[in-house]
């Protein structure tokens, strides 16, 4: 699996405070020494409508369509995905899971490729992708582009980093939130310690 950040709002933590600053209007306040300093308040009070106007834009490959089916239920994000109505999965790469035991890996490949065999079967029917597609497994591996407000990507971050989560999903939002930590100390960093994220 590979993670990007392609876009991040330029300066996040500025602009957040600036937000935050507009609802109380002291914005005359705001300096480089007490940048931050606001931040933690609102986290700490609640108040995380203002970290709504920072966002970030990643594309996570070589994944699971199990991990993104978990991903995508977070629908405050936006969502781009590999088609599998318009691509065509003939040749489809997947994701071995880990606790596949490795005596049973030649297994696992000769299953996904019993699947792939049936997949081109329906399509040599005369079957369109949309519908040979159902015989395809959840380890196809996917591609898909998620953009979010920071306060959408700290709720993800508490629910898919912890270590109840699926494997697959918190590795992609341990890396996520590893990156954000980097450009938006002050919103990411509480987090981060936690978890025991270090950049």
């Amino acid at each position: 699996m590979k993670v990007e950040l392609l876009s991040i709002t330029p300066d996040p933590e500025r602009v957040i405070e600036l937000a935050a600053r507009t609802c109380y209007q002291s914005v005359d306040r705001m300096n480089e020494a007490t940048l931050g300093h606001l931040l933690a308040k609102l986290l700490m009070s609640g108040h995380e409508s203002p970290f709504e106007h920072a966002y970030a834009t990643f594309r996570i490959s070589g994944c699971s369509r199990a991990m993104t089916h978990q991903l995508v239920r977070h629908r405050l994000m936006a969502v781009s995905q590999k088609s599998q109505r318009y691509v065509s999965e003939k040749s489809f790469e997947y994701v071995i899971p880990p606790s596949v035991p490795t005596e049973r890996v030649e297994e696992f490949k000769n299953d996904m490729e019993t699947i792939r065999q049936m997949y081109i079967k329906w399509k040599n029917a005369g079957l369109r992708n949309e519908d040979a597609r159902f015989v395809l497994p959840n380890a196809c591996a996917t591609e898909i582009i998620i953009s979010a407000n920071f306060r959408e990507f700290r709720h993800i971050f508490k629910v898919r980093c912890s270590p109840h989560a699926q494997w697959e999903i918190r590795e992609a939002c341990m890396f996520m939130l590893k990156e954000l930590n980097k450009h938006a100390p002050h919103v990411f960093g509480d987090l981060a310690a936690n978890l025991g994220v270090e950049n």
